[in-house]
C-alpha cells in the first residue's frame, strides 16, 4: 500500500469517527434539553446537528478528495475540500442564529429549571468526549495534510468551549436562581460559534481562490535554495497552491545561454524530481525555462561560462520574497 493510500485509509477512518460520535452527542445532549427546557443546553444541541451534518458532508468530501485525477478533472477532486470547509462554516453561522432565536424568549420570560443537575452531568461528559475526538481529529488532519478533517477538529473544539460556557452558566443559574442568564450564556455561545463559522468561511474562501501560502512557499524555496546548482542563476515567479495532498508548483528557471535543448530539459528534471521527492510524490512541478541575459553575469556561478560579459560578484541568497518576484 502506497502512503497516499495509507493517508486516505487514515482521513477515511477519522472522519467516519468524528460522525459517529457527532451522533451519539446529538441524541445526548437534546435529551439533556428535555430533561431542563434550558436554552443554554439547546444551544448546544443545535451546533450539535449541524456537527451531524458537516461531518457527513466532510465524509463525502475527503472520500471525493482521495479519487485519482481524471480526464473529466485533470487536476484531481481535492479542491472539495475547501469547498467542504466553507459549507461547515456556513453550516455554525446558521447554528448561531437559531440560537439567538430560541435564547431571546428566555431572557424576555426566564423561568426556574428542573433536573438541572442531571443536565449539567450530560453536557459535561459530551464536552469530554469533543475535546478528545477535536484533537484527535487536528492532529490526523496535519498529519495527512487535510484542510476538511482541521476544520472538522476546530469545529468540535469550538463545541467544547460553547459546553464550557454553558456549564459555567448553568452553574450561575444554579447558585442565584436567575434564569435570565440560561438566556443569556445562549446568547454569548452564539456569538463565539459565530466568529468561528466566519474564520472557517474565509480560509475555504482563500483555498478555494488559491490564495498564497506563505508557509507554504517558505518549505518550497528552502528546499530549492538547499539543493541549488551552480547552472541556476536564477528563479522567479515561483507559485504554488494545494489540492488536497496535492501541491501545484511553477516558476522560472534561467539557465546559461549557451547550454543546448538536452541540458536545460535536464536541469529541469533534477530540480522537479527534488521537488516530488520532497513533496512525497505527491506534487506537480511546471518550470519554464529562460536563458540568461549579459546583466544577470555578476550573480552567475558558473565561472568557465565561454560567453561571459563580466565577473561574476557572489551567489544572491534566494528567498521567498526574491523567488516569488515578477521576472522579465
Amino acid at each position: 500500500m502506497t502512503e497516499e493510500q495509507q493517508s486516505n485509509r487514515l482521513r477515511m477512518r477519522s472522519i467516519s469517527i468524528s460522525v459517529v460520535t457527532a451522533i451519539a452527542l446529538l441524541f445526548l445532549k437534546f435529551y439533556g434539553y428535555l430533561l431542563t427546557g434550558s436554552a443554554a443546553i439547546l444551544s448546544d444541541a443545535l451546533e450539535s446537528i449541524i456537527n451531524v451534518i458537516a461531518s457527513a458532508f466532510a465524509f463525502g468530501s475527503i472520500w471525493l478528495a482521495s479519487q485519482p485525477a481524471d480526464q473529466n478533472h485533470p487536476y484531481g477532486h481535492g479542491k472539495i475540500e475547501s469547498f467542504s470547509a466553507g459549507f461547515e462554516g456556513a453550516l455554525i453561522i446558521l447554528a448561531a442564529v437559531g440560537i439567538f432565536v430560541s435564547a431571546w424568549p428566555k431572557i424576555l420570560k426566564p423561568s426556574m429549571l428542573p433536573h438541572l443537575d442531571t443536565g449539567m452531568l450530560l453536557i459535561l461528559s459530551t464536552a469530554i468526549v469533543n475535546l478528545v475526538l477535536g484533537g484527535f481529529l487536528i492532529r490526523i488532519g496535519r498529519k495527512t495534510k487535510s484542510l476538511t478533517l482541521i476544520a472538522d477538529g476546530k469545529h468540535v473544539l469550538t463545541d467544547v468551549y460553547s459546553t464550557a460556557g454553558v456549564l459555567i452558566g448553568l452553574l450561575l443559574v444554579r447558585w442565584t436562581g436567575w434564569g435570565m442568564l440560561d438566556g443569556v450564556v445562549a446568547c454569548l455561545v452564539g456569538i463565539n460559534i459565530l466568529f468561528s463559522g466566519l474564520m472557517l468561511v474565509r480560509k475555504a474562501f482563500s483555498g478555494l481562490m488559491n490564495a498564497a501560502d506563505p508557509e507554504l512557499l517558505a518549505e518550497i524555496a528552502r528546499v530549492i535554495h538547499a539543493n541549488r546548482r551552480e547552472c541556476w542563476i536564477d528563479i522567479h515567479q515561483l507559485r504554488a497552491w494545494t489540492s488536497g495532498l496535492f501541491v501545484h508548483i511553477d516558476f522560472h528557471l534561467i539557465l546559461p545561454k549557451d547550454f543546448t535543448l538536452e541540458q536545460s530539459h535536464a536541469e529541469a528534471k533534477t530540480l522537479e524530481s527534488i521537488l516530488k521527492t520532497h513533496f512525497s510524490g505527491n506534487a506537480g512541478i511546471l518550470i519554464h525555462l529562460d536563458p540568461c541575459l549579459n546583466t544577470e553575469c555578476p550573480i552567475c556561478a558558473r565561472f568557465s561560462c565561454p560567453t561571459r560579459s563580466s565577473e561574476a560578484l557572489s551567489m544572491p541568497l534566494w528567498t521567498v520574497e526574491s523567488m516569488t518576484m515578477e521576472g522579465r
